[in-house]
């Protein structure tokens, strides 16, 4: 090949890799949007009200103010004895205000829960990142761990899709008993090959993976065999990489999951007895 025609194959190959640079550019600076569709979601005036007992809770942080709200437990074995918590984080195109309801499975059981936003979602200050969503939630551990009617040695953390990387990311820094991940992936890193991009552009990577190979504690991994958003595998690895680990597996996809929440609370009970057994 000569001349002319090696010119145009040149050309090409040039203008190919300027194309993908272009897109590998946009994909950089449009990833956040992605990960984080907080713009796609209506933010509703706060109705706490509906949930009797639920009390406001407003996150300090260094860019602002983060709403959370804290469930009290139904029942409670002595009025005055300490109770289990849970930290829960939703997935990327929730709110808090739609969780209520489904996390009575812990209030019921005599569990607070306190529901944590994330920055720049609801009525939030500040825009979401990895980092910023770690300070949120460290300042949501020590927040909860100094109420005087939580028991801080029996603070579960519960992540749901993205929000298993919220908790993920406070694991090595908080010491939670127990870890709750539903829907959750490895990290966010995996999925850049699937838009042909780089991992290396990742901007908010949250690794799981890593997360859970470090925690001692038990591990309740949750996963639909036939999620269509975090493939099944994710659930498998990350059960696989914990030392103290169970994996239950449903017959559902993302969005649907789980099917019941009857049998989650089961498992719920024995995460609960197997803290009790721990203390004693």
């Amino acid at each position: 090949m000569k001349g002319p025609a090696m010119s145009v194959v040149f050309k090409y190959i040039l203008w190919t890799v300027g194309i993908y640079l272009c897109y590998c550019m946009f994909m950089f600076l449009m990833q956040r949007q992605m990960i984080f569709p907080r713009y796609m979601l209506d933010s509703p005036e706060a109705n706490p009200e509906r949930y009797p007992g639920t009390e406001v809770v407003w996150l300090k942080t260094g860019f602002g103010k983060v709403e959370s709200w804290y469930l009290p437990p139904e029942k409670k074995e002595t009025s005055d004895s300490p109770s289990p918590a849970v930290i829960f984080a939703h997935g990327n195109a929730e709110l808090i205000d739609w969780w209520p309801e489904e996390l009575t499975a812990f209030t019921q059981l005599g569990v607070g829960v306190l529901l944590v936003e994330y920055p720049g979602y609801g009525r939030s200050d500040g825009s979401p990142s990895e980092a910023k969503i770690r300070e949120t939630f460290l300042a949501a551990f020590d927040t909860i761990a100094s109420r005087p009617d939580v028991d801080r040695e029996k603070i579960i953390l519960f992540g749901r899709s993205l929000g298993g990387g919220a908790v993920c990311s406070i694991l090595s820094k908080r010491p939670a008993a127990a870890l709750i991940l539903m829907s959750a992936f490895t990290s966010i890193r995996s999925f850049a090959h699937g838009y042909l991009a780089p991992e290396f552009l990742i901007r908010d990577p949250f690794d799981n993976l890593a997360a859970v190979s470090d925690y001692t504690g038990p591990v309740l991994v949750l996963h639909g065999r036939f999620d269509e958003v975090i493939p099944y595998r994710h659930g498998v690895s990350l059960a696989g990489a914990a030392k103290n680990s169970r994996l239950l597996s449903y017959d559902c996809g993302h969005n649907d999951f789980p099917p019941g929440w009857f049998g989650f609370k089961g498992e719920v009970q024995k995460m609960l007895n197997l803290l009790e057994t721990k203390a004693e």
